[in-house]
């Protein structure tokens, strides 16, 4: 546990700098989305696929997700959660509303059970902001730090 503690750190200290208030660009919380998945690593990156739901209030609209992280990626994770605040124009969100390509900074670290966060902005004209509403949580063993993309679909 004490070999993670810098990664750890860097991990927090990284999280803390992505994440930006999302209020001052006039965009109001509509809801939350929450999605649970695996990942593929491969030293430079890494690749998540979920399943998701997003939640406006009452009820809930599933979806898919892909994660693309591009940066150091040395992990041997076997599943991840995670769940964002989503800020948006207007909090009436419709079916496939949040669908399309996010991009932002993402950073984790795992010993047994770890922590990670992935601020996203993106959607239709990059009117949607996903914000982490806490650090992600996942099982396994490794450290990563980059750039990451997501694609966000609504499920059939």
């Amino acid at each position: 546990m004490i070999r993670f503690s810098p990664a750890i750190a860097l991990v927090a200290g990284f999280a803390a700098a992505a994440v930006s208030p999302v209020s001052a660009q006039s965009r109001v919380q509509a809801g939350m989305l929450e999605c649970s998945g695996t990942t593929a690593s491969f030293i430079v990156g890494s690749v998540t696929e979920m399943r998701c739901t997003f939640c406006p209030g009452g009820g809930g609209m599933p979806y898919v997700a892909t994660i693309r992280r591009v940066g150091v990626d040395v992990a041997l994770p076997a599943n991840v959660g995670m769940a964002w605040a989503v800020f948006a124009p207007t909090r009436n969100i419709g079916p496939g509303d949040l669908n399309g390509t996010y991009a932002g900074a993402s950073a984790s670290a795992t010993a047994v059970v770890g922590v990670g966060a992935n601020a996203l902005v993106g959607g239709s004209n990059n009117t949607i902001a996903l914000q982490p509403v806490s650090l992600q949580g996942q099982t396994g063993l490794g450290v990563a730090a980059g750039i990451a993309g997501m694609e966000l679909r609504a499920a059939r």
